[in-house]
C-alpha cells in the first residue's frame, strides 16, 4: 500500500508553484496525495518566512502537525520553504520533532528525504539556492481553470526592508522556451487563465538575454491555443515600459490589469527603502498606464510605519491614495526583518503605530471603493 502524503503550502503564489512541483515529484514516485492531514502518513509544511506574521503562522503550523505526530495520527513531518531556508540552524535545532528540514535548494530531493524519514532517519539538508527546480510537472493545488506561472526566482532590487534576496538569492529567469512549454502543458490540462509571477516580473529575461523580454514572452503566450486570459502580477514601477503597456492594451488575451507595488508615496521614505521616485513620479506613472491601457484596473501594495515615515510622509501616502482612486490596494504594517538594512535604521515607527496607520490606509481605500460601488 502506498504511503499517503499531504502538504500545507503557506505564503505567496510563487511558493505555491514550488509546492506543486514537489507534489508532482512525490506522486510520480508512487506516493498517494491526500488532502486530509489526519489520514496522511507524511505531512509537508511549505513555509513562508517573509515577515513576522508569516513566520508565526509557519511555526504554529509546524507545531500543530508535530503534535499530531506525537498523538500517532501521522508518521513524518517535513519542513520546507522560505522559513527553513532563512532560519536553517534554528528550525533544525529548535524543532527536533520535524523529521525532515529542507532548504529550497533541496526541493528536488523531497522524495529521497521522505523515504529516509519513513525508514527512521532524520534528514536535515541545505544546498545552493540556485539548485531549486524552477520548472517541472505540477499538481495544481487550485481549481484547474487558472494557474500561476513563475517566470523567475530571487530578486536584485535590494529594497532596504525586504528579506527576499537573503532567502531566495539573486534574480534568475527561466528560459522563454521552458516557460512556453509549461503554459502549453497547462493549457492541455484545461487551464484557461495563466497568472505570470516573479518577485519582479518586469525584469524577466534581463539576466538571460541582456534585455527586458516580458512583452515578447506575453505575445508568445497569447498564441497558445486554449489560453483565454493572461494576467501579469508584480510589475516594478521603474520597468513598466511603453512596449509592455502597448502589449497589455492591444493583446486581446491580456487582462487589462496592472499590479504595481509602489510601497509608498514619500520621496524620503522611498529613498530610505532604496527605491526611486516620489509622489509626483508615481502619479505620472499611474496616469501613463491609464492613458495607454484604457479601462485598466490598477492594484498596489503599500507599507506603513517604515523608517522615516513621519506624519507628513504618511499624510502624503494617504493623499495619493485618495486622489488616485486605485481599484485594489493591500496595506501592511512594516516588520523589521533581520539582515535587512532597514532593520538597522534608527528612525523607526512604533509597531502599534505602524499597524494603526495600515488600518487608516485601508479606511481611505474603503471610501474609494464605496465611490466605485456607488
Amino acid at each position: 500500500m502506498a504511503y499517503k502524503v499531504g502538504m500545507v503550502s503557506l505564503g505567496c503564489s510563487k511558493n505555491q508553484v514550488d509546492a506543486e512541483i514537489m507534489l508532482a515529484l512525490i506522486q510520480e514516485n508512487g506516493f498517494e496525495l491526500c488532502a486530509d492531514a489526519e489520514q496522511c502518513d507524511v505531512v509537508i509544511i511549505n513555509t513562508c518566512g517573509f515577515i513576522e506574521d508569516a513566520k508565526k503562522e509557519s511555526i504554529e503550523t509546524i507545531l500543530e502537525f508535530c503534535q499530531m505526530k506525537a498523538e500517532g495520527k501521522i508518521k513524518v513531518v517535513v519542513v520546507t520553504g522560505c522559513l527553513a531556508e532563512r532560519y536553517q540552524k534554528e528550525v533544525a535545532l529548535e524543532i527536533p520533532e520535524a523529521d525532515v528540514v529542507l532548504g529550497i535548494g533541496c526541493n528536488g530531493e523531497i522524495v529521497k528525504a521522505i523515504k529516509q524519514a519513513l525508514a527512521g532517519e532524520r534528514v536535515v539538508s541545505f544546498a545552493d539556492k540556485t539548485l531549486m527546480p524552477l520548472s517541472g510537472n505540477r499538481v495544481l493545488a487550485n481549481a484547474p481553470f487558472f494557474a500561476y506561472v513563475k517566470l523567475a526566482d530571487g530578486c536584485n532590487n535590494r529594497c532596504a526592508f525586504c528579506a527576499i534576496p537573503l532567502i531566495r538569492g539573486d534574480f534568475r529567469s527561466r528560459p522563454m522556451e521552458d516557460v512556453l512549454d509549461e503554459v502549453k502543458r497547462l493549457a492541455a490540462q484545461g487551464v484557461k487563465e495563466v497568472n505570470v509571477v516573479a518577485q519582479d516580473t518586469t525584469r524577466y529575461g534581463d539576466d538571460l538575454y541582456g534585455r527586458l523580454v516580458l512583452p515578447e514572452l506575453l505575445r508568445e503566450i497569447c498564441k497558445i491555443d486554449g489560453i483565454r486570459w493572461v494576467r501579469i502580477l508584480y510589475c516594478y514601477p521603474d520597468r513598466i515600459t511603453d512596449e509592455l503597456l502597448e502589449g497589455i492594451a492591444h493583446e486581446e488575451k491580456i487582462v487589462k490589469y496592472v499590479d504595481v507595488p509602489i510601497q509608498h508615496a514619500s520621496g524620503e521614505v522611498l529613498r530610505a527603502m532604496n527605491r526611486k521616485g516620489n509622489a509626483d513620479t508615481l502619479k505620472a506613472l499611474l496616469q501613463k498606464i491609464r492613458d495607454k491601457v484604457p479601462g485598466v484596473v490598477l492594484r498596489t501594495s503599500l507599507i506603513t510605519g517604515l523608517p522615516y515615515e513621519d506624519e507628513a510622509a504618511f499624510e502624503e501616502l494617504c493623499g495619493l491614495l485618495g486622489e488616485q482612486k486605485l481599484q485594489r490596494v493591500g496595506a501592511f504594517a512594516y516588520s523589521p526583518e533581520e539582515g535587512t538594512p532597514a532593520a538597522k535604521m534608527l528612525n523607526r515607527v512604533d509597531t502599534e503605530e505602524a499597524q494603526r496607520r495600515a488600518e487608516l490606509v485601508m479606511e481611505v481605500q474603503a471610501q474609494v471603493m464605496d465611490q466605485f460601488n456607488d
